[in-house]
């Protein structure tokens, strides 16, 4: 079962490079800007996408304001020593005077240093959107363009590396031995892809990679394994040398002579991590399910094909094998196909851990004949947990890999794993490239009662987060954490998981531009235009924090009460102009508060009052133990989750869900090796929905909710 399958590995990873070229870009910038007499100084960040980003600075002057708009001269430094770019920013006039949120500015680029200069380029059309609040103005630009490096000049410009990291989860640790990727701009490579051949070479089309140790020292030549260079996408893959010592290390391109700045990289002896089927790094990995000496099924949700690659979930009973890079070095070389070298019976301990199940291999080692590639072969347990992102993670020596999920199906003539939220018709969808947006914002206020500087506080905490995320069937298993309301009413679920440093979850969708988002609540709740932040396209704001001895600075003193509160999305790139409103009654009061010793051998009584009866009540609570530190760190953790409703007044969590958890004592929480939570809370049963355009077509319903309740970090005995 040591089988070749470089085209979901290699070939799978260059397919999905990610970076970009010196010529079309996308500027984001995203600066504040405060008042001195009649000058305005701008700061924030601003990034180039495949460029790199850094810091955004402009001083503007109030008297060179126009009716149509202000010329702002601005500078981006470039991070990683890459330059400066220089330019001009037109802002709307609408913008600086708070008279409108959102507005279309432009950008023009004439000059720089470094890599860049003599540079040129045109932003003609950048979506703007911003606020004015006292003295502060908040500017946020975005859109597409062009970039010349040093005027079109014919010499090769300098390369600029933005990223060198593990090509299968992108973590910054690279192991001997290991597969790892750079990405950046001007990094050379012939058009298209360019797939170097055994024996690995150390240049490829006048392109290098050079390790040299930071304290100085000889640098050591990796091994290529491709160049990719189109559609303004640069990035370079290979092979970290098995004999090169861990440490920290500059790391260099040379392209055609030209030599970058040194890019800062750890080595490590071994950082295990599994490819993923969409590249991601999180997600579905890249795993075969083993049916015959002549079948091997790419793990998938449903059985079938896809251009013609056989495709089925797992199940129990069933070998499998992972695929992935970093188990550790070897002494046969990294440039050719390596022979078969099994680490479990070399003194490396390698577990499989499939839902918090371990499991020891029968190979975990370099797949026979391919170079830097490790092959994990496993036999899933009779009684292994089923489902359709039931979490994958590999361990050696005790360090958990990043986690990531496979598909079960509950027995070997299902043919497809079982979902609480999507049939089988959907997963077949998922499989065949589907996407599924969701939409929603959440109103959280969470009371505790918190001892500070040895003053007891009843504190409470009030957000709002949310915004619009497509995923795809790759990530369903963040889709399916999305989703609040997968388990039934007048029942407890028990969910197990265990990670590395806290890491219970994999997956992640892609965020949606929605523009700027505002938020206006009720007398009473200190809400009032309140604009979201946003941060790579997710929304999220604290609106308060009361009950505290002193203020913190800059959070306001929010809070929900009773009344409407609306939510007004002026649109952005993605998604068009949306409105939702929510209205709130009486928050439930748990009668006598939260207990701060759970008896998990009896239940666990709780009582309430307030609230619309059809209201839904969560009872959560968590309890976790780490063992180790830092790298070794592993938690293994239960949550539960019950779902009533108010009208009901009380209900019991049963002793069978609350023995499941890890018991957890106080000294444990105090030291950090045990965690725990307990919260109630409620939110309305209704249809708080809302629907909003998509720029790509189609539309998306999405849910306005709160969640109010109270929340403590009880010893579970």
């Amino acid at each position: 079962m040591k089988r070749r399958f470089q085209s979901l590995a290699v070939l799978l990873l260059a397919a999905g490079t990610a970076g970009a070229a010196p010529i079309s870009t996308t500027l984001t910038v995203n600066a504040t800007a405060s008042f001195t007499g009649t000058t305005i100084t701008a700061t924030g960040t601003a990034s180039l996408t495949g460029i790199g980003s850094g810091q955004f600075t402009a001083t503007l002057s109030l008297t060179a304001i126009t009716a149509t708009g202000l010329d702002a001269p601005f500078t981006i430094t470039l991070s990683g020593g890459g330059g400066t770019l220089s330019g001009t920013l037109t802002i709307p006039t609408s913008l600086i005077s708070g008279t409108t949120t959102s507005a279309t500015g432009s950008a023009t680029i004439t000059g720089g240093t470094g890599s860049y200069s003599g540079a040129t380029g045109s932003f003609p059309s950048l979506a703007g959107s911003g606020g004015l609040s006292g003295t502060t103005i908040t500017l946020n630009f975005t859109g597409s363009g062009t970039i010349t490096p040093g005027g079109g000049g014919t010499t090769t410009a300098t390369p600029i590396i933005t990223q060198v990291a593990s090509a299968a989860d992108y973590s910054t640790s690279i192991a001997e031995g290991s597969l790892f990727i750079v990405k950046g701009s001007n990094l050379g490579g012939a058009s298209g892809l360019v797939s170097a051949g055994f024996p690995l070479p150390t240049s490829l089309g006048n392109v290098t990679i050079t390790f040299t140790p930071l304290l100085g020292g000889a640098g050591t030549p990796a091994y290529f394994v491709y160049t990719y260079n189109q559609s303004g996408v640069n990035q370079l893959a290979a092979i970290l040398p098995s004999s090169l010592a861990p440490g920290t290390y500059n790391v260099t391109v040379s392209n055609s002579g030209a030599v970058s700045a040194g890019f800062p990289a750890t080595v490590v002896q071994r950082h295990v991590a599994l490819f993923a089927q969409d590249t991601s790094g999180t997600g579905l990995a890249v795993v075969q399910n083993y049916v015959s000496a002549t079948e091997y099924d790419v793990n998938r949700f449903t059985t079938g094909t896809i251009s013609g690659v056989p495709i089925s979930p797992a199940h129990p009973g069933q070998a499998l094998i992972a695929w992935g890079t970093g188990l550790g070095p070897i002494t046969t070389g990294d440039n050719t196909g390596a022979p078969a070298l099994d680490f479990n019976a070399n003194g490396v301990s390698v577990q499989v851990v499939v839902g918090g199940t371990s499991i020891t291999p029968a190979y975990a080692g370099r797949a026979p004949g391919l170079a830097s590639e490790d092959q994990i072969v496993f036999t899933l347990p009779s009684n292994i947990a089923t489902g359709c992102t039931v979490p994958l993670q590999i361990s050696v020596n005790g360090t958990l890999s990043a986690a990531t999920f496979i598909t079960i199906a509950p027995s070997a003539s299902a043919t497809a794993c079982v979902s609480p939220i999507f049939s089988q018709s959907q997963l077949a969808a998922f499989d065949n490239g589907a996407t599924q947006t969701t939409a929603g914002f959440s109103l959280i206020q969470i009371g505790e009662t918190v001892t500070i500087s040895g003053t007891t506080a009843n504190v409470k905490s009030t957000e709002i987060a949310g915004g619009f995320t497509t995923y795809t069937g790759f990530q369903l298993s963040a889709l399916t954490a999305s989703n609040p309301f997968i388990f039934t009413q007048g029942s407890c679920t028990v969910i197990q998981a265990t990670g590395s440093n806290g890491q219970l979850a994999t997956g992640m969708g892609a965020a949606l531009d929605a523009g700027v988002v505002t938020l206006n609540g009720p007398s009473g709740s200190n809400i009032s235009n309140q604009q979201l932040s946003e941060l790579d396209n997710a929304y999220f704001q604290v609106l308060g924090e009361t009950g505290l001895p002193t203020s913190i600075p800059g959070v306001g003193n929010g809070q929900l009460v009773a009344g409407q509160y609306t939510l007004a999305g002026a649109g952005g790139k993605d998604v068009g102009k949306f409105n939702a409103t929510l209205t709130l009654g009486t928050p439930l009061t748990v009668t006598g508060g939260l207990p701060a010793t759970v008896n998990r051998s009896a239940g666990l009584p709780l009582a309430w009052t307030g609230g619309n009866s059809s209201d839904l009540v969560y009872i959560s609570g968590y309890a976790g133990t780490t063992t180790g530190t830092g790298t070794t760190a592993v938690t293994n953790a239960t949550e539960f989750i019950c779902i009533t409703t108010a009208g009901q007044g009380s209900f019991t969590v049963p002793s069978s869900i609350l023995s499941q958890l890890p018991a957890v004592s106080a000294s444990a929480i105090s030291g950090g090796t045990g965690s725990s939570f307990l919260v109630v809370e409620s939110t309305s049963n209704g249809s708080n929905t809302f629907t909003a355009s998509l720029t790509a077509g189609g539309t998306v319903n999405g849910g306005f909710l709160a969640l109010i309740g109270v929340a403590d970090s009880p010893v579970y005995q």
